[in-house]
Order: structure tokens, then C-alpha cells, then sequence
């Protein structure tokens, strides 16, 4: 009886830690992508200055002072670019990565993407369900673009992230017909992507088997 007990509760205690330990996981990686940006600037600003700034020689003070200045230069950055000048700063940093192949690549891949993420493509929704990785299961998708192949057929090129960390995942080329239409939104698809399916509305608003009409 006693043993019932027992796992009783670590099951409960599983379930209560589990959502705080994704939670953790995500603004962990969150928290090292943007303080590593400044990272080594605020620690050089320390060493040069040791008298006085030797005091934040720690690493975790490091680490939030490196996070809060990345915050800080991100809000600078936007309010920027939605200004003038600004816009004609990125407007020339824009030509000057077009004289640079690789880089001109991957900076106007990127760009193009976060623009497709704010609207919808034609002929589809942008998230999707997709048939991966077997004919039995589904996995959520989003649409990055819609075109035709030789032979006429329909095709969406459709992103599919990991989870719990989105910044990977795999690239499938999928016949339109095959495609799942859901009405989620990409900020309601991508909760549903780091929670591990935990943030969803139940039943869920779509169809999981079967492809759109």
C-alpha cells in the first residue's frame, strides 16, 4: 500500500515538473542565444576597466548583463528600422551583403522566410499537417512556399521543426493534394512545437487524418 503511495506521488510530482522543466529548457536556450551575442564585449568592457567594473567579474553577472544590453540593442534596432534613417541604413547594409554570395544567400533566405511566417501563401494555409516521417503519422508543418513542377503538380515546400528546440528540423517537398490544412495560427503551432503538444486546444480544431478537400 505503502509502495502505491509512493509512486503515486512521483507520478504527480513527474507531471507537476515536467512543464517547468520544458519551460526552463526554452528560456535557457533563449537566454544563451542573446547574451552570447554580447557576451564578449561586456567582458572586455570589464577587464579593461578593473577598478572599477571589477566587481561584475562573475559569470552569471556576465551572462544577464550580456542578455539585458542584447535586449536593449534589439528594442534600438526596431525602433530604428521603423524609422527613416534608419531603414536607410538597413536599405545600404542590404547592398552591400548582396556583393558578398554566401552571405547574400543566407541573408536573403532568412529575411524571406520571416516574411512568409507573417502571412499566408497561396493556395494553402501555412500550418499544415504532413504525413512524416511515415504514411501513419502526422506532424505539424508550415509552408514556405508554393510552386509547380514540371509536370504541373503542385508542391509546397514545408519546414518541419523539432521539438522542443524549433531551430531544427527537416525540409520536405509535398505534393499540395497530400497537405492537411489547419486553421492554427504559426504562434499557436509553434506553442503547440515547444510544449511537446501540451498547449492545445482539445479536441483539436482540424482533422489529423485525411487530406484537404
Amino acid at each position: 500500500m505503502r509502495s502505491l503511495h509512493i509512486q503515486r506521488y512521483l507520478f504527480a510530482g513527474l507531471l507537476t515538473i515536467i512543464p517547468i522543466w520544458l519551460t526552463w529548457i526554452v528560456f535557457k536556450w533563449i537566454f544563451a542565444l542573446l547574451s552570447d551575442v554580447n557576451l564578449p564585449w561586456i567582458t572586455a568592457l570589464v577587464n579593461a576597466y578593473p577598478d572599477t567594473l571589477g566587481h561584475l567579474r562573475q559569470d552569471w553577472l556576465l551572462s544577464m548583463l550580456a542578455f539585458v544590453s542584447t535586449l536593449v540593442l534589439l528594442y534600438v534596432i526596431g525602433f530604428a528600422a521603423s524609422r527613416v534613417l534608419g531603414q536607410r541604413v538597413l536599405a545600404l547594409f542590404e547592398r552591400l551583403i548582396e556583393h558578398i554570395p554566401i552571405a547574400h544567400s543566407i541573408y536573403g533566405g532568412a529575411k524571406k522566410l520571416m516574411a512568409m511566417l507573417q502571412s499566408k501563401p497561396g493556395g494553402t494555409q501555412r500550418v499544415v499537417l504532413v504525413a512524416f516521417p511515415s504514411p501513419e503519422l502526422r506532424t505539424i508543418g508550415f509552408v514556405t512556399r508554393v510552386f509547380r513542377d514540371a509536370a504541373g503538380v503542385e508542391h509546397a515546400a514545408v519546414y518541419i521543426p523539432t521539438t522542443p528546440n524549433p531551430t531544427g528540423g527537416y525540409l520536405e517537398i509535398v505534393p499540395v493534394a497530400q497537405l492537411t490544412a489547419t486553421d492554427w495560427s504559426v504562434d499557436q503551432a509553434m506553442a503547440f512545437v515547444l510544449s511537446v503538444g501540451a498547449t492545445s486546444p482539445d479536441p483539436l480544431p482540424f482533422p489529423i487524418s485525411g487530406n484537404p478537400p
